[in-house]
């Protein structure tokens, strides 16, 4: 069976590998699609402090169940189409017993703790498909990492009311960005990058501002009366986003970190208490983040299209990251064909 794998950094070969053994649980799944991330892309350049190589990527897959074990249910069927589900969750830590499996202790996403679904077939438990017919393939690889997004809207309570700024329009802000507009919100896209300003307002966007720092936060003052957004949600990961959130959000605002920064971030922290912030993080998504995806992508139609960059057949595959390496400011979403 034909697998991608990240050998070393900066290293990856299309390479067979032995077929998974399925359990009584669990299914089959021929894969057809697998998009790429940018902790994909961090592997490569040997960056992903979780990952232990070699390692096979991919958590952003779909496919069609061929087979299951004795335990799965009617629920699932020969033939289905499915989305992966990429995470663990083990029911015991602190953030499962409290509803919260996203953000389990000992998750194991699929591609970074364990290998991942970028190879012709893939065995995985029956709960962790997603039964979806109204999406293509294709299409439906868009949806887990835009569902990371959507679950940042949802931590920051987004409503219809707010004014929400989102900083950064990779594939994980166009969520945030499609999750807030989604839910009626006024949303506010920041990059630096002018050429993402197409996709942002396809996908909810109001303004598209190519400011940070000081000179981010005046503008956005300046848009909203003085007040600042009701929402800041970083999707960048520098110190420089992580500080401008809490200058740009409003008093008793809201701000979501679901970037994260690689270097030390120094806050001057006053306007924590000042401005009585809710301050919180965002990991993964939940199963209701899928669904919201899934609606909010049929509501936008072909044009969900314009989301991938570029797609590669599988022989292909082991350019995909030497490619996006290149082209880093031109790639929004990468995918393979299997």
């Amino acid at each position: 069976m034909k697998a991608l794998c990240i050998v070393d950094a900066e290293k990856s070969e299309v390479r067979d590998v032995e077929p998974m053994t399925m359990g009584p649980d669990d299914v089959v799944v021929d894969i057809s699609y697998v998009g790429f991330c940018g902790s994909d892309l961090n592997t490569y350049m040997g960056k992903n402090p979780l990952v232990q190589l070699p390692r096979i990527p991919g958590h952003e897959a779909s496919g069609f169940v061929v087979e299951k074990g004795a335990n799965v249910g009617d629920e699932i069927k020969i033939g289905q189409s499915v989305i992966l589900w990429p995470y663990s969750a083990c029911g015991h830590c602190s953030s499962c017993r409290a509803g919260r499996p996203n953000a389990c202790r000992h998750n194991e996403t699929l591609g970074v703790q364990r290998d991942g679904a970028l190879r012709e077939k893939m065995v995985i438990r029956a709960d962790c498909v997603v039964p979806n017919e109204s999406l293509t393939p294709k299409r439906q690889v868009l949806v887990e990492p835009l569902s990371v997004g959507f679950h940042a809207v949802s931590r920051g309570r987004v409503e219809a009311s707010d004014t929400v700024v989102v900083m950064g329009c990779g594939m994980i802000g166009v969520g945030a960005i499609m999750g807030a507009a989604a839910r009626g919100a006024r949303v506010i896209a920041v990059d630096l990058s002018p050429e993402k300003e197409e996709i942002a307002k396809l996908v909810g966007a109001s303004e598209f501002l190519t400011l940070s720092g000081e000179e981010l936060v005046k503008k956005v003052n300046e848009l909203t009366d003085d007040h600042g957004a009701n929402v800041v949600i970083e999707a960048v990961g520098l110190p420089i986003t992580f500080t401008t959130a809490i200058d740009a959000v409003c008093f008793a605002g809201r701000v979501v970190y679901v970037g994260y920064s690689k270097a030390p971030v120094t806050y001057e922290t006053k306007f924590f208490n000042l401005k009585e912030l809710d301050i919180m993080g965002s990991r993964n998504a939940m199963r209701p983040d899928f669904d919201a995806v899934i609606e909010a992508l049929l509501k936008i139609g072909d044009k969900m299209d314009s989301l991938i960059t570029k797609t590669f057949p599988m022989a292909e595959a082991a350019d995909v990251l030497p490619y996006w390496e290149a082209n880093k400011n031109d790639v929004l979403k990468l995918v393979v064909e299997l």
